[in-house]
């Protein structure tokens, strides 16, 4: 009944009619969902692009630091808290979800573990599709 469900036999047994096209085949059925394999393949991809570009920047900024000295390693750490409180900062504002639905906000929150504003602008800046907002939060 449902087009997002199909039956597959990993190793079947087929055999044909030789007097009409009919086909038998044997082995084990498994059911397989593709709205569960959907999922399951965006929740990965999405954890890949949240762990790449922190390993790029560590190495990044350890390279740096042995690079340029102990005087950078102070200006990276200081930089990093510079950021860090202005986002805690974007979080803190309210920001108005009229025109979008609550749903929308609540889902691109979980998939891109971002906070209640963050998805709100990102719906706002990609005009209310969800894909594309959380694609832009994993950036």
């Amino acid at each position: 009944k449902s087009k997002n469900i199909l039956f597959v036999i990993q190793k079947p047994d087929v055999y044909k009619s030789p007097a009409s096209d009919t086909y038998i085949v044997f082995g084990e059925a498994k059911i397989e969902d593709l709205s569960q394999r959907a999922q399951i393949a965006a929740a990965n991809q999405f954890k890949n692009l949240g762990q790449n570009p922190t390993a790029n920047n560590t190495t990044d900024q350890t390279s740096q630091s042995n690079e340029k000295g102990s005087s950078d390693k102070n200006a990276n750490q200081s930089s990093a808290k510079a950021e860090t409180i202005q986002e805690e900062s974007d979080e803190d504002e309210q920001v108005d979800s009229q025109g979008i639905e609550e749903n929308d906000i609540q889902l691109v929150m979980s998939q891109s573990k971002a906070s209640r504003s963050k998805a709100i602008k990102a719906l706002r800046k990609c005009n209310n599709d969800i894909v594309n907002a959380i694609m832009e939060l994993a950036e």
